[in-house]
């Protein structure tokens, strides 16, 4: 696509190539640094709150969904689903992988074969909730968006449905699972 779209440029502004793929590289140095600030910032306030302990309080707060959802005994686990359900939440998608797959790694039992806490993991990593979108806050404020956190009520609105669809569609196909494995 790279390719095609230099030949393109070069056919239809030979004279404006250079000076095009120079603005878009300082462009995406530009955005790059910026997005840099804005997750050093959210990963500071994560650590900040897995040092005060309040991870821990997280986690017993999230521990009766995160029970129902996941079925899982282990509390470590369940920590690590806690931190990454509240990094989606902040909207730090990139900084909840981690923890995502360390909580995956847990959850492994060496099958070839997914287990249905650990789809659902992904499913609600895909979809989380987001009470504050920061990345795409931060993404609308470089692009110079006059009000950029208007879309935190339609983003939340979304993603609440999305999760709640998602996690009743994990649930379900579950049970169709476990039934047919019985016949």
């Amino acid at each position: 696509m790279i390719v095609a779209s230099i030949c393109f440029l070069l056919w239809s502004a030979p004279g404006s190539v250079l000076s095009q793929m120079l603005d878009a590289s300082t462009a995406s140095v530009k955005l790059a640094f910026e997005l840099c600030a804005v997750y050093a910032v959210w990963l500071g306030i994560l650590e900040l709150v897995e040092a005060s302990g309040m991870s821990e309080k997280l986690a017993k707060i999230l521990h009766p969904a995160i029970k129902k959802i996941f079925n899982i005994k282990d509390p470590a686990t369940e920590k690590l689903i806690a931190m990454n359900i509240s990094a989606n939440m902040l909207g730090l998608g990139n900084a909840s992988t981690p923890l995502a797959i360390k909580a995956l790694q847990k959850m492994d039992t060496g099958s070839p074969v997914a287990s249905t806490p650990m789809i659902m993991l992904i499913v609600i990593n895909a979809t989380s909730i987001q009470l504050l979108p920061t990345t795409v806050i931060a993404l609308r404020q470089t692009a110079g968006s006059t009000s950029p956190a208007d879309i935190i009520l339609p983003t939340l609105i979304t993603t609440i449905v999305t999760t709640i669809l998602a996690i009743f569609l994990v649930k379900l196909c579950a049970k169709f699972i476990k039934r047919g494995k019985k016949i």
